[in-house]
C-alpha cells in the first residue's frame, strides 16, 4: 500500500469502513477495533533485551549516548544543560554537521520568581562530536514542543499553564533574537507543523477541550515574516471524516479563547505532536491516546492508532517523529516509558524503553532525527543526572537526595534505522540538507538575544551546576572529543544566518517556491 493511503486509511478505521481489509487486517463492523497487537516489529523484540549503561532497552543493533544532562556541561562546551528537555528539532549545516533545538518545559505555575524555560542549541560536528552548545531562547516558560521552519528558524511552543502561551520563532545559532509570532494564536499551545507547499501552519492545543487550528501563510517569502499576517481557522470534522476549516476571528483570545471562538470544531483533547509530510498531517491527542492523519489533498481524517482504555502497546501518547521510512515514532508521556513505531505495514510494536528508577518521575519527550535520517534523538524529560534542580531553579527545592536530581536528560539513539533518506523538512522537526552557516569556532554571545513580554529578559540561573556530565554509553563518539566554544558570534557578518532571512539564503527550495507562487497566482485570476 502506498505510504499516503496508508495514513489516509488509518491504520485503525474504527468503523469508517466497516467489513473492509486495511494491511491484510479485517476490520470488523459496528466500529470495532481490529489490529496486531504487540509484536516484534521491524527491529525485532525488546522483550529478550537487555537495558544500557544509561536505562535505554533497544532493539538489536543499536546503541545510545548522552548527550546532555540538565544542570550539567554539555560536552566540553561549559554550557549547563537546562532543565527538562522536551520538543527538538535538527538543522544541517554546511560542513556535514547539524545543530540540535531543544525546548526546555519548566512552567509558569512553578517558578514564582519569573521564567525559567527556553530552549536551546547544540552543534554537532560530521562526526557527531559536540563543538559548542548555547542558549536561543531565554527569559520564556512552559516550553514544550516545537518545529523546525522550511527556512530555517526554530518554533518554540509556550504550553502556558494559564492559556496565554505564544510561539516563538527562534534563531537556532543563537545569532538574532528570538520573536513572537502571535498571529499563529495565544493559548497553551501543544505543537506547531510548517507546510511550506501549501502555504498552512498546523498547530494543536494541550486542553482538555482542545482544537486544531490552521494558519494560511498570506506571505510567500519562506521567511519569518510568513508568521506575521493570516487568518487563522479551526478544524471541523464530520461524520464521515470529511475536513472543514472555520474562522477563529480573534487569535489574541482577548475576547474569548480560541477553542471557545471555535465552538464548533473538532475536539482534541490534550493535542500533542503534529508533522506534515508528502502531503499527509498526523497529529496525537493524549486524553484518549490518539494518533490521528489528514489527507491534506482530499480533505480526510482518520485515526490511525488508538490507545483508549490503555490498549497495548501505545497508550500515554505524547510527541511523534516522523522517518524517511514513514515510520512514526511516537513517544509515551505516561504508560510504559516508550517509544513506538508504528509502521505502514506491520505490527504497532515498541522500539525503545526506559526503564529504573532514573525514569521513574518522567516522560519520554521530543523524537526527532539528524539530518541524515540515522540518529534519533528523544529524551526523559525528568530523567536523574547528577545536579539538584534546586542548585539549577531554585523555585524547584526537590530536596537533596536521588530525588532532587531529576534534572532530565536527552539521548541520541543510533543504528540500522529503516531509512537514511534526508527528511523533507516541511512540516517535521529536520530541514533540508546544507542550509545554514555558522562560525567553527564560534563565541559566546555578549549579550542574551532575547525578545519576551515582559520587561527583562533573563536566562535562567546554573548556580552550583557540576562541571562534567553523566558519563556517556554506547558506540557513539565522545561528545567532548571537539573541544568548543559556549556559543555562535552575534555579529559575525557574513557567517552567521539572522532570523528572517528569506528562502534564497537559507533554503534551497527556489523552485519549489516559484511553483507553489505560480499555482497561487493562477488560483487569484481564476476568482476574478
Amino acid at each position: 500500500m502506498h505510504r499516503r493511503a496508508f495514513l489516509r486509511n488509518g491504520l485503525i478505521l474504527g468503523g469508517t469502513a466497516a467489513g473492509s481489509n486495511l494491511l491484510g487486517w479485517t476490520v470488523p463492523a459496528a466500529g470495532a477495533l481490529a489490529a496486531e497487537e504487540r509484536g516484534p516489529g521491524p527491529y525485532g523484540p525488546l522483550d529478550s533485551r537487555f537495558p544500557d549503561d544509561n536505562g535505554l532497552v533497544l532493539p538489536e543493533g543499536f546503541s545510545s549516548r548522552i548527550v546532555a544532562v540538565g544542570g550539567s556541561a554539555v560536552g566540553d562546551t561549559g554550557y549547563a544543560w537546562p532543565l527538562f528537555p522536551d520538543g527538538k528539532g535538527t538543522f544541517p549545516m554546511s560542513d556535514g554537521g547539524w545543530i540540535l533545538a531543544c525546548n526546555h518545559e519548566v512552567f509558569d505555575f512553578q517558578t514564582p520568581s519569573g521564567p525559567s524555560g527556553g530552549a536551546s542549541a547544540i552543534r554537532f560536528a560530521a562526526d557527531g562530536s559536540i563543538t559548542g552548545a548555547w542558549p536561543i531562547l531565554s527569559g520564556s516558560h512552559s516550553n514544550s514542543r516545537g518545529a523546525a521552519t522550511p527556512w530555517g528558524t526554530w518554533l518554540s511552543c509556550q504550553e502556558a499553564f494559564g492559556g496565554d502561551g505564544r510561539i516563538w520563532e527562534c534563531d537556532p545559532t543563537g545569532g538574532s533574537p528570538a520573536v513572537p509570532r502571535t498571529a499563529l494564536g495565544v493559548r497553551t499551545h501543544g505543537s506547531v507543523a510548517v507546510d511550506a507547499i501549501g502555504g498552512h501552519c498546523y498547530m494543536t492545543e494541550a486542553h482538555r477541550d482542545g482544537r486544531f487550528y490552521r494558519f494560511t501563510m498570506l506571505d510567500e517569502s519562506l521567511s519569518g515574516a510568513a508568521l506575521t499576517d493570516g487568518p487563522l481557522e479551526a478544524m471541523v470534522v464530520d461524520p464521515g471524516g470529511g475536513v472543514t476549516w472555520i474562522s477563529v476571528p480573534d487569535p489574541t483570545g482577548t475576547a474569548a479563547p480560541t477553542r471557545v471562538q471555535a465552538a464548533d470544531g473538532f475536539v482534541t483533547p490534550m493535542g500533542g505532536g503534529v508533522a506534515v509530510h508528502d502531503g499527509t498531517m498526523v497529529f496525537t491527542t493524549g486524553l484518549d491516546d490518539r494518533v490521528h492523519s489528514v489527507d491534506l489533498a482530499a480533505g480526510h481524517h482518520s485515526v490511525v492508532w488508538d490507545g483508549s482504555g490503555r490498549r497495548s502497546p501505545l497508550f500515554g501518547i505524547g510527541d511523534l517523529a516522523v522517518a524517511g521510512s514513514w515510520d512514526l515514532f511516537v513517544t509515551e508521556d505516561r504508560g510504559d516509558m516508550e517509544v513506538v513505531v508504528v509502521t505502514p505495514s506491520g505490527p504497532v510494536a515498541p522500539f525503545c524503553r526506559m526503564v529504573g528508577n532514573a525514569h521513574r518521575f518522567s516522560e519520554v519527550t521530543g523524537p526527532c532525527f539528524d539530518p541524515s535520517g540515522d540518529r534519533l534523538y528523544v529524551s526523559s524529560l525528568r530523567g536523574r543526572g547528577e545536579a539538584l534542580v534546586r542548585d539549577v531553579v531554585p523555585d524547584l527545592d526537590w530536596g537533596a537526595g536521588a530525588e532532587g536530581r531529576h534534572v532530565g536528560v536527552t539521548y541520541e539513539i543510533t543504528g540500522p534505522f529503516r531509512s537514511t533518506a534526508p527528511m523533507s523538512g516541511v512540516g517535521s522537526t529536520t530541514v533540508s540538507p546544507t542550509t545554514l552557516v555558522v562560525p567553527t569556532t564560534p563565541v559566546v554571545p555578549s549579550t542574551i538575544t532575547t525578545v519576551v513580554p515582559s520587561t527583562t529578559a533573563t536566562a535562567a540561573t546554573t548556580t552550583g551546576v557540576p562541571s562534567t556530565t553523566v558519563p556517556r554509553s554506547g558506540n557513539g563518539p565522545d561528545p567532548g572529543s571537539a573541544a568548543g566554544s559556549v556559543g555562535p558570534t552575534s555579529g559575525a557578518a557574513g557567517s552567521v544566518v539572522p532570523l528572517g532571512l528569506g528562502a534564497a539564503a537559507v533554503l534551497a527550495v527556489g523552485g519549489g517556491a516559484l511553483a507553489v507562487r505560480r499555482r497561487r497566482e493562477a488560483r487569484d485570476r481564476g476568482a476574478e
